[in-house]
């Protein structure tokens, strides 16, 4: 018994997740990152020629990011998903084309998502790449979405008479 009291004192769980079972941010996650925030070191600003102030991360200039195939993969597998969404591919069952405006939504806004936490860390193509696509699906989006629209007005009017 005596030493089934001592494995349990050397056996601790402690939980550090951010957030709580609601979704808010933990009280002792909000204190260490304001802590953090404290002690990190202040990024010094210098003079450009022009004699305006820039801060330190955006004087920088190391190597350009290099270009992945693979990344370049993941955003034709993504975008490839949204046009299957908006119609742009059959069903393999039916025949029919599967338009499911929501999920193309979410799917752009994934992309989007993906381009703004990236930003400054992809090479030039990659970023290129990456607003095309979501331009494109935005634009063939709204035209789907407007056709949808207009459909489902016709129906209406239908129904009425």
């Amino acid at each position: 018994m005596a030493q089934q009291n001592q494995n349990d004192d050397t056996f601790r769980v402690i939980d550090r997740r951010l957030f709580n079972t609601e979704g808010e941010l933990r009280e002792d996650a909000r204190e260490q990152i304001e802590q953090e925030k404290k002690t990190e070191p202040a990024k010094p600003e210098k003079k450009a020629a022009d004699g305006k102030t820039q801060p330190a991360a955006a004087q920088e200039t190391g190597p350009a990011p290099a270009r992945l195939p693979a990344f370049e993969m993941l955003i034709d597998l993504v975008a490839r998903n949204a046009v299957a969404l908006l119609g742009g591919m059959a069903d393999p069952r039916t025949g029919q084309p599967m338009v499911d405006l929501e999920g193309a939504r979410e799917v752009v806004d994934m992309l989007d998502a993906l381009r703004e936490k990236t930003r400054g860390n992809l090479a030039q193509e990659e970023e290129q790449l990456l607003l095309d696509v979501i331009g494109s699906l935005k634009m063939s989006y709204l035209e789907m979405s407007k056709a949808a629209a207009a459909a489902a007005a016709r129906e209406r009017g239908r129904g009425k008479l």
